[in-house]
């Protein structure tokens, strides 16, 4: 992590890896290590993709962006590190939410029932 400069990327990653610990919920570790890859690792998410690998009702995390790009007709939740403008209308419109990760932590502290998407 000495590596990285962005200090809201730097910050995620110790509230995440700090909530891994105090909740004994790996899943905060694995997005913890997935956000603190080399920015040519990193990989943004489309909606299209969210959309086939979700169903209604359920909530995802994507470990960097999501991007506008496809559709989605369902309602579910996405926490994210950043959105996209298009994305973020998308999800809403759908009935669903933007998270990020402070705020799904504090809705779900023990990482129960997420699914990862990258």
């Amino acid at each position: 992590m000495s590596k990285l400069k962005n200090l809201e990327i730097v910050n995620t990653i110790r509230l995440l890896e700090t909530n891994a610990r105090e909740n004994e919920a790996p899943i905060w570790k694995t997005l913890a290590q997935k956000l603190e890859r080399t920015s040519s690792r990193r990989r943004a998410v489309n909606l299209s993709q969210i959309s086939r690998h979700s169903t209604e009702g359920e909530t995802l995390t994507v470990p960097w962006k999501v991007l506008g790009a496809g559709k989605l007709e369902h309602k579910i939740s996405v926490a994210a590190f950043s959105f996209s403008t298009d994305a973020k209308r998308k999800i809403e419109a759908a009935g669903g939410e933007c998270l990020t990760f402070s705020m799904l932590i504090r809705k779900n502290p023990k990482g129960k029932d997420l699914k990862i998407i990258e």
